[in-house]
């Protein structure tokens, strides 16, 4: 019987009524069904006059990080300045221009009205709550300090969210220009230089090599240009489907992303930063050490960390200090190990992962200025190199054209 009750599914009604001073209301609230609304809203006092199912296709837009951590961050401003929490879901809820943010908002009060604690009701939503979140919130709720990790929570969001765009501003430069070039390639192959092949069969000259290899690559593109795309995109598609669902793939591309000249370091700088801020957000809040790696571990973004922090989990575990474990690895730079010894050893482990944590987003943000100003003339050379090679090939021949005649 409790399993059935357990497997009940909860849906979102949208409901209206009179409360107390007869005064028209409505809002939202999740149940497993009709009399439950009824029930719920009558013990508010509330007369109901209509209940009404909602569809789960009514949501447009979706819930991003960017929108969590903005969330994050005012909730624990307005906790800061004394605004009881079901107001402050209320007025950030309703102030959203986002409307998938402001029914997830609306959602969980209406959970939290209903008598569950703020940590159970994010945790209904795994797909924008992780465990971290979760843990932090619950681990605020039973200290009374849910304003503090509030505040705490939305700091490491924010530099969390920061060192990812870092990471994907430097990524989204050269792989744009690629795309960029390979169009530009391709519509000169398969539009310009069949034009030019007409104009050279009426020479009657032997024409260069250079100009016949891109010639008989032009043939090659008009005549399977369905399949040269098709083929790049299923496998384009192919790669990201694999790449979600094997975890083998995902460890084996993380280990080789790691191992790429320039791009290499800075991913794995910013896994260490990421890293260490989880931890120190986590070990701050009083989460048990090894409780917090479970978090850290999902966290850390990089499948060769995971496995790492798996394995400093159950080093730890048996007894070995968290230095000793992290150096067992052999992923974690001297520095890392150093700064995380001295916390150890001073009781200050959560502050000098902080600053282990500052110093590697600075080293990202460094890194990513100094790939922005290598990657612009790098690019333009291959691009050059590329075009122009493309055109001189195809000129070769009318720069021949005197000697023939």
């Amino acid at each position: 019987m409790a399993a059935n009750i357990k497997a009940t599914k909860e849906v979102t009604y949208s409901w209206e009524g009179k409360d107390k001073k007869g005064r028209s209301v409505k809002g939202e609230i999740r149940a497993t069904g009709e009399s439950f609304v009824n029930a719920t809203l009558r013990r508010q006092g509330i007369v109901v006059t209509k209940v009404k199912k909602q569809s789960s296709f009514t949501n447009k837009g979706s819930v991003s990080d960017k929108d969590i951590t903005l969330f994050t961050r005012q909730l624990a401003t307005m906790m800061k300045a004394g605004v009881p929490l079901l107001q402050s879901f209320d007025i950030v809820g309703k102030g959203h221009s986002n409307p998938a943010v402001a029914k997830l908002l609306l959602d969980i009060k209406s959970d939290v009205e209903t008598g569950s604690s703020m940590s159970a009701a994010f945790r209904k939503y795994p797909l924008y709550f992780d465990a971290l979140f979760c843990n932090l919130i619950g681990a605020g709720e039973q200290a009374g300090i849910l304003d503090t990790l509030l505040d705490r929570l939305a700091t490491y969001k924010e530099k969390i969210l920061a060192i990812k765009s870092k990471i994907k501003s430097a990524l989204f430069y050269p792989i744009s220009i690629i795309v960029v070039a390979f169009v530009i390639v391709a519509v000169i192959m398969i539009f310009v230089i069949p034009a030019f092949k007409t104009l050279f069969d009426g020479f009657g000259a032997e024409l260069p090599a250079p100009t016949l290899i891109v010639m008989a690559i032009s043939d090659i593109f008009v005549q399977w240009w369905w399949a040269i795309f098709g083929s790049i995109g299923f496998g384009i598609w192919f790669f990201f489907y694999t790449w979600k669902r094997s975890l083998s793939m995902q460890a084996t591309m993380d280990r080789l992303i790691l191992k790429v000249p320039v791009f290499g370091p800075l991913i794995r700088k910013a896994t260490i930063a990421r890293w260490a801020r989880t931890l120190a957000t986590m070990f701050s809040a009083g989460v048990p050490l090894v409780e917090a790696l479970d978090s850290v571990a999902g966290a850390s973004g990089n499948r060769v960390y995971y496995d790492a922090t798996k394995k400093v989990q159950s080093e730890i575990s048996t007894g070995t200090s968290l230095t000793v474990a992290m150096q067992n690895t052999d992923v974690f730079p001297n520095m890392v190990l150093q700064m995380t010894a001295i916390g150890e050893e001073s009781g200050a482990l959560d502050a000098m992962l902080s600053k282990v944590a500052d110093f590697f987003e600075a080293e990202v943000d460094d890194a990513v200025d100094a790939l922005a100003s290598l990657m612009e003339p790098v690019i333009m050379v291959v691009l050059g190199v590329l075009i122009g090679g493309l055109v001189i090939a195809m000129y070769m021949p009318i720069f021949k054209m005197g000697s023939v005649v």
